[in-house]
């Protein structure tokens, strides 16, 4: 890996360390529904997953709806405090890994649109909270992906540096939130996110999940200091 020492790695949430698909459906359709909308099926929803709300609704609704946005966001909130963090799975291979990296020296953080306290709920209930010295939400930004406030927000709280940090996401979004905020990137394909998708964007490697992080990074690293010995 052609770059300086990785301190820091940062996450996405949503089909990179976890999967709230399920929870995701239940909310838009239930905000289309209670709008006189029609719903939509669990594959188109998927593709917006990691998108804002408001994206999420001019994806699904259309400009001509594009009025409506707040009321989708109102109702999608509403069911979202009911069912999304009970419906959200942490994937097998999230705790091993971000065990290993934390295990490792490196500071971790998460930068997501999904709202923090959903995010620090999930990560609580799976014990896992104490390992991120940062976990940037929805809430926590007034501009969201692909805009890079909320990943250079979280690399000025860890203390690190934009060449030493890697923003690690399942989808073009993420890669484009790496691109303009200048941080190295790596995609996972855990998500609905084709590794072809990915061709525009540099990156360190695409990988089928964050299972494979700790050998990408922590293997590179400790290549990198024998080759300055």
């Amino acid at each position: 890996m052609n770059s300086p020492e990785i301190n820091a790695t940062i996450f996405d949430f949503d089909y990179t360390l976890a999967d709230s698909s399920e929870g995701c459906v239940e909310c838009v359709n239930f905000a289309f529904q209670e709008m006189g909308l029609a719903t939509h099926s669990n594959e188109i929803i998927h593709r917006t997953i990691g998108l804002s709300l408001k994206e999420t609704f001019v994806t699904l609704a259309g400009n001509q709806n594009i009025a409506r946005g707040e009321d989708f966001a109102r109702l999608f909130l509403q069911r979202a405090d009911q069912v999304m963090v009970d419906r959200t799975v942490m994937f097998e291979s999230a705790r091993a890994t971000i065990t290993a990296l934390r295990e490792s020296g490196l500071r971790l953080g998460i930068v997501s649109t999904k709202y923090r306290h959903r995010i620090e709920s999930v990560l609580e209930r799976e014990n896992l909270r104490q390992f991120f010295d940062v976990v940037i939400g929805g809430e926590d930004v007034e501009e969201h992906k692909p805009h890079p406030a909320g990943l250079l927000t979280a690399i000025q709280r860890l203390e690190c540096s934009r060449t030493s940090t890697v923003y690690v996401g399942d989808s073009v979004v993420d890669a484009e939130v790496a691109k303009r905020a200048a941080v190295p990137f790596v995609a996972v394909l855990s998500g609905v996110t084709p590794a072809a998708h990915f061709d525009g964007y540099e990156r360190i490697a695409i990988l089928k999940d964050v299972s494979e992080l700790p050998q990408l990074l922590l293997v590179s690293q400790c290549d990198q200091r024998i080759d300055g010995l």
